[in-house]
């Protein structure tokens, strides 16, 4: 559903990663890597980026500083504790930026005045304001939060929100600082907020919510439908203890729930994986697989009934297009839970069209191999595939292989080679290579004038000693007819080169067989 834009709508989005989500355990940047974020974010259409803490380190103000200089079309954000110096830090780090805002905090907790501030209420709301007013000669772009909000009286609250309003703060941000809030519960804060402060009108609502008790999504989404209308946030959820509210999952739920929400943000959702996977990738931590969106199994299904529906009609079991988060399709996890449909959807897309009989041998061994694995691979398809047809129909078989190596004479080796489409013909021929295994496999290529390449080869020991037993897999691909095909070789031996000539070969057959059943290129009877 489309929603209608208006000033009145629209959701801004504010990011507090390289903030929030950077002082969290286990996942600090660098300046150059919170630069290279910081551009993707400008990608993706965040409103305003929170740079940083300037006043907590040096690097932390180059970093907001360098940003600030750097990114076009957002608003800037620097975060300063409630103090003159503290603003004036953040100021000199924030000048350079196109729209720079100045967000200053303090909390507005019994809890936290008592104990962490040892002042009365009048003295911190004091504090705020002349704060605030600090800022403000430097900018009118000034964000305020009262911390710990969620667990302060709401009448003071209120006075806070309406007193620094009127010295202006154009932004104030309520802070559901330790994850204590519950959806119902924030709802009616908000509300609260909007129908007691006569001057809220003047600013923006906004909400920063933590995911201690797992509800920091779900309690923003409450907050936009009582009228707030900024959510900061973080990609992948990241920040202090159990995180903060997910950017992607506040999105997609506004996107894909628009008639409810009836309002809109101005994110580019493609981007949303893109930048997902850039945070993994700079910090080396991965999201869970079942997180919402961005996991790995977000959109994949293996069990029978729903990739059936999934096949049949994505809707039946996607609320989501995973186009629209930059996800090139679903995925079908083959396992023990999958039925025939999706596995036979597999083998179609990765060129296989096997006829019944095949596909009973193949079911059989897949059922087996299902059983011992939690999910199934494409190579483990190719695997099986080879076991029920080309084992018995492969067009090529190696019968011999001969090996001649050593240090200062050039690898040379002879491959002899059965033609099942030509009447069972053996030939054989030599050639040099960098090894026995590449003299091989230019043997073999001279044998079957193929234009086959091999674009990856991995080599394992199944058993241990220096007599193992060695699997070798290969990926091959071949330009047909303007038309790549990309098959996976198997071959097992004691040797090495013996079991690479192998996986080549059934490789081999595997492009053969592709060739066969969809008519890629010139057609040989095969003689069955």
């Amino acid at each position: 559903m489309t929603v209608t834009k208006s000033k009145q709508n629209k959701v801004f989005i504010f990011d507090t990663t390289l903030r929030d989500g950077e002082q969290a355990p286990g996942f600090s940047m660098n300046i150059d890597e919170k630069l290279h974020f910081a551009d993707q974010l400008v990608k993706l259409g965040v409103d305003i980026i929170e740079a940083g803490f300037p006043i907590s380190s040096p690097g932390d103000f180059e970093a907001v500083k360098r940003i600030s200089e750097r990114v076009k079309g957002v608003q800037v954000a620097g975060l300063a504790r409630a103090n003159f110096k503290d603003i004036d830090v953040a100021w000199d780090a924030l000048r350079y930026a196109e729209n720079p805002r100045i967000h200053t905090f303090i909390s507005s907790s019994d809890i936290h005045i008592q104990y962490q501030f040892k002042k009365t209420r009048e003295e911190v709301l004091a504090i705020a304001v002349d704060a605030v007013k600090h800022a403000a000669k430097y900018t009118s772009n000034v964000e305020f939060s009262p911390m710990d909000a969620t667990r302060s009286d709401w009448n003071y609250v209120a006075q806070m929100v309406e007193a620094v309003i009127k010295a202006g703060a154009t932004t104030v941000n309520i802070p559901d600082t330790v994850g204590y809030a519950i959806p119902s519960e924030f709802h009616e804060f908000i509300k609260f907020l909007f129908n007691t402060v006569p001057n809220i009108d003047k600013a923006i609502i906004s909400v920063h919510c933590h995911n201690d008790l797992g509800l920091a999504t779900a309690n923003a989404l409450a907050a936009i439908e009582a009228g707030a209308r900024q959510v900061e946030c973080t990609i992948n959820g990241i920040g202090e203890r159990a995180g903060n509210t997910a950017m992607e999952e506040l999105v997609m739920a506004l996107k894909t729930r628009g008639e409810k929400f009836q309002v809109y943000t101005d994110i580019n959702s493609k981007q949303i994986m893109s930048t997902s996977k850039l945070l993994t990738h700079i910090t080396g931590v991965s999201v869970q697989p079942n997180k919402a969106i961005v996991g790995a199994n977000a959109f994949a299904h293996e069990s029978g009934i729903h990739q059936d529906g999934v096949l049949k009609n994505a809707m039946t079991y996607e609320i989501m297009k995973p186009e629209d988060v930059g996800i090139t399709k679903s995925t079908l996890v083959l396992g023990k839970h999958s039925g025939r449909h999706a596995v036979i959807a597999r083998l179609n897309s990765l060129g296989y069209n096997l006829t019944d009989e095949e596909l009973e041998r193949f079911f059989k061994l897949f059922k087996v191999l299902a059983d011992k694995k939690k999910q199934i691979f494409d190579e483990d398809l190719e695997v099986l595939v080879g076991e029920a047809v080309y084992k018995m129909k492969g067009r090529y078989k190696v019968t011999n292989v001969q090996i001649s190596t050593g240090m200062y004479s050039p690898p040379m080796t002879l491959v002899t080679i059965k033609d099942r489409y030509n009447d069972g013909v053996e030939t054989f021929d030599v050639a040099h290579g960098n090894g026995g295994v590449d003299a091989g496999i230019n043997a073999v290529k001279k044998i079957t004038e193929t234009s086959a390449k091999i674009e990856s080869f991995n080599l394992v020991a199944i058993t241990g000693g220096s007599d193992a037993l060695c699997e070798v897999t290969v990926t091959v691909v071949e330009e047909v007819n303007g038309r790549q095909l990309k098959v996976f070789g198997n071959g097992v031996n004691i040797d090495i080169s013996v079991a690479g000539i192998l996986s080549f070969v059934d490789a081999l057959n595997k492009l053969e067989y592709k060739k066969q059943r969809n008519h890629i290129g010139e057609k040989i009877e095969a003689k069955l």
